[in-house]
């Protein structure tokens, strides 16, 4: 069985946008400080990096399943470019009501990763900057990191705060040995 870090993706992998608006185009995405080591990292340590994102910009019809795909996969390529590999990504396109089996809080997409990858969750991580990313996370059976900023102090349920994605990959690295050393007993 394989072992993942998911990563949650505006907040943790990118800037967000601000409060209100979403990133509809490939030139508004900001990769954040750290995250190609970061994801270089855990990558070394033999997890998979798989991409767990809701996207409600698609419902409210701001840009098309293909338009979220590009940037998708221009992500995946200029982070593969400076030696960041991402396994997969998964996306909720959905309002939030009706609700949907696969938008966070709910853990219908690292439920249907683990199946496709064959990953044991409960020797994986969720790492993101919500309560929701946590709940997901501790749904599906992971151990969860959540993203706060300096100083902020935030009443979660997640096993370790961070403040970065690097430090986040870093605790995982020295609270889990690394997949090749599990999967060699």
């Amino acid at each position: 069985m394989n072992r993942a870090v998911f990563l949650d993706r505006d907040g943790v992998i990118n800037q967000k946008a601000a409060c209100g608006q979403y990133i509809t185009r490939w030139e508004e995405l900001r990769i954040l400080p750290g995250v190609v080591e970061a994801i270089r990292l855990i990558k070394e340590a033999g997890y998979l990096v798989i991409v767990a994102t809701n996207q409600r910009a698609v419902a409210k019809g701001l840009l098309t399943p293909s338009e979220l795909e590009d940037i998708h996969q221009r992500l995946t390529n200029q982070l593969r470019r400076d030696g960041a590999v991402i396994d997969d990504i998964y996306y909720c396109p959905h309002e939030l009501e009706p609700a949907c089996c696969c938008r966070k809080p709910k853990a219908g997409m690292l439920l249907d990763a683990a199946r496709k990858h064959e990953i044991d969750l409960s020797h994986s991580w969720m790492i993101g900057d919500s309560d929701r990313d946590v709940e997901a996370g501790k749904t599906a059976g992971c151990r969860t990191i959540r993203l706060v900023q300096p100083h902020e102090h935030a009443g979660t349920h997640a096993d370790a705060l961070a403040e970065s994605l690097l430090a986040a990959a870093q605790q995982v690295l020295l609270l889990m040995p690394a997949a090749t050393e599990v999967n060699a007993s």
